[in-house]
């Protein structure tokens, strides 16, 4: 292994300064120990499940993300989510970080193959899932998946990986657009299968596979965008959804919604099934809560309905589940130990458990991971960005399309720019800096924007709330680009940032922000829109902003550059070669 840092055991008080975020969970075969990625404060929890309390904490060099546990208990595997991304490995009899693994762009899950010897990695803005050999800490393969890989499971044969794509791929302008699950096969190290969600998939967060191998289940909502988002009753914005999947024969089933008729269950995130196959957990870090339900009944319910009905079927859980309020905020990632679902909750900096086998019906308790600190107004602005307790019957939140703060990949025909002319989602990433913040510049600025928001849900709110979420946004940061070598730019985006100036892309992108700040006809109106002009947005994380153009028509900027530029309005490209053009993409792709 490659050792390139080596932590330090911290006991005792937690960093007051700082709330803690737990996001990712692992449990000992036992059930007596909790490992917890604390993700602002950038440290691991050792929660002692017997006591309740916390035995130590884990400095880690980075910000920790999800978390895999040898089959022996005696290492910990820490993917560090950043652009240097890192795998810590940590001796768990004393606590201790022994050696650090490169890996990709923003590790964001983990998972071991049996024999303890393969670490799997999704490294999410390289997408691509990479094979480590843990006795070397050298990658052995990397295989290619469709967009921001950020969860995996391995099939209890060890034969595939079960991938889930975080948002959809390509354009957005069509009849069908749809998040996916990568299927590969870990012995030829080879994409086996992509297997599409239902229609509008999107936001996807969570897997996992049942004990016996046959059903994989992914947790997502289903943006309804092929309507006008006029209303939010009965889910006609955004619904709620986990998707079956046959694992044998690599096919999606069908997607059930996870809402009731008059009361979303907003944003799913973490999902786990029990040891024994029965019961299947689901959280909605939307409105703090928890859906078990009846797995056994759940596909003995399956048989009898047919597939293409269920993804617009509000009442089809009737009777199959129970949903459980918990006592914390934000509940993300959930593991199963015993009868027992434990949840990271994020908000409240603490542990969420369910007894499944309470004499009671079952019902949540919370062990703290410190003392709660008071939210700061960014902090509180988060919450309020990712909870939906405040929308009109809790269908959504804002994280509902702009999942991670950016794009879902899909169009909405939004009314406030007139019916009929649907518009591909922005990133709230520079909103505040980058006015105006629609496309077509109905609204002028982005604390405009997040005031009309609030009316769209059917909320109101104090002015308070409304700064909060402005405070939020204002605090989002550029990632940075896959494509830099050391921070820097490579040999081809130099030659590139020269073609953009040269073929004056710089006239309505223009440095540092790569916008100038006003509508402009760009030539990509239609019908009703043909001599629109439209908003020129910054190029500043466009690698991982697409789709492109108002319409969302373009799947990339190569698409922008070549396929949707026949008159040289976003840039004087007809005359360019092939390898400025190469260059331009990498140049652009960079920022």
């Amino acid at each position: 292994m490659i050792c390139l840092a080596v932590g330090t055991l911290l006991a005792g008080a937690e960093d007051p300064a700082a709330p803690r975020s737990p996001s990712a969970i692992v449990a000992d075969k036992g059930g007596n120990i909790l490992y917890v990625s604390q993700t602002t404060n950038q440290k691991v929890a050792v929660l002692d499940l017997t006591s309740g309390k916390v035995r130590n904490s884990i400095q880690v060099p980075g910000t920790p993300g999800d978390l895999a546990l040898s089959p022996d208990r005696s290492r910990l595997y820490i993917a560090l989510a950043d652009p240097d991304g890192l795998i810590a490995v940590v001796n768990t009899a004393n606590a201790r970080i022994i050696n650090t693994i490169p890996v990709g762009h923003t590790p964001s899950a983990l998972a071991l193959s049996s024999d303890g010897k393969t670490l799997y990695v999704c490294n999410r803005f390289n997408n691509q899932v990479a094979f480590i050999d843990l006795s070397s800490g050298k990658e052995r393969a990397s295989i290619p998946v469709t967009r921001e890989p950020v969860d995996l499971v391995l099939s209890p044969d060890g034969k595939h990986l079960f991938v889930a794509n975080h948002i959809p791929a390509g354009p957005a302008d069509g009849a069908f657009t749809a998040a996916e699950i990568s299927v590969i096969e870990t012995k030829s190290k080879t994409l086996l299968a992509t297997i599409p969600l239902n229609n509008g998939s999107t936001g996807v967060n969570g897997l996992c596979i049942s004990p016996d191998g046959h059903h994989v289940y992914a947790t997502h909502t289903i943006g309804r965008y092929h309507v006008p988002a006029t209303q939010l009753e009965r889910g006609w914005v955004n619904t709620n959804a986990l998707s079956i999947i046959d694992a044998v024969k690599l096919q999606l089933i069908s997607a059930v919604l996870l809402d009731n008729i008059d009361r979303g269950a907003p944003n799913p995130w973490g999902v786990t099934c029990t040891s024994d196959g029965k019961t299947l957990g689901v959280t909605h870090s939307g409105n703090h809560e928890v859906s078990v339900i009846d797995r056994l009944a759940l596909h003995k319910k399956l048989a009898t309905k047919p597939p293409e009905d269920l993804p617009n079927d509000l009442s089809f859980m009737v009777g199959l589940r129970q949903r459980i309020k918990l006592s914390g905020l934000g509940p993300r990632e959930l593991v199963a130990v015993g009868p027992k679902l434990y949840t990271a909750e994020y908000f409240s900096d603490s542990i969420g458990i369910i007894d499944l086998n309470a004499q009671a019906a079952p019902h949540a308790t919370s062990v703290p991971l410190g003392e709660v600190l008071p939210m700061s107004v960014v902090r509180r602005g988060e919450f309020l960005f990712k909870d939906a307790t405040w929308c009109f019957q809790q269908w959504q939140s804002c994280a509902s399309c702009h999942p991670s703060d950016r794009t879902d990949g899909l169009n909405w025909d939004l009314p406030n720019d007139g019916l009929g002319t649907p518009k591909n989602t922005k990133s709230l990433v520079l909103a505040h800096q980058t006015p105006p913040t629609t496309v077509t510049g109905v609204r002028a600025n982005a604390e405009t924007s997040v005031r009309a928001g609030i009316r769209f849900f059917r909320a109101v709110r104090p002015e308070s709330d409304a700064v909060a979420l402005d405070e939020y946004i204002k605090s989002l940061k550029p990632v940075r680009s896959p494509l830099l070598v050391k921070g820097q730019l490579s040999p081809s985006a130099v030659r590139g940032k020269k073609v953009f100036n040269s073929a004056d892309c710089a006239s309505c992108h223009k440095p540092p922000l790569y916008t100038k700040f006003k509508l402009s006809d760009v030539g990509t109106g239609v019908n009703q829109e043909k001599d629109f002009k439209y908003d020129i947005p910054t190029l500043i994380e466009a690698w991982r902003n697409g789709p492109f153009l108002h319409d969302g028509r373009a799947a990339s900027i190569r698409e922008v550059i070549t396929k949707f530029n026949p008159h040289d309005e976003h840039g004087t490209s007809s005359d360019l070669s092939q390898q400025e053009i190469d260059d331009l993409i990498e140049f652009v792709e960079s920022l």
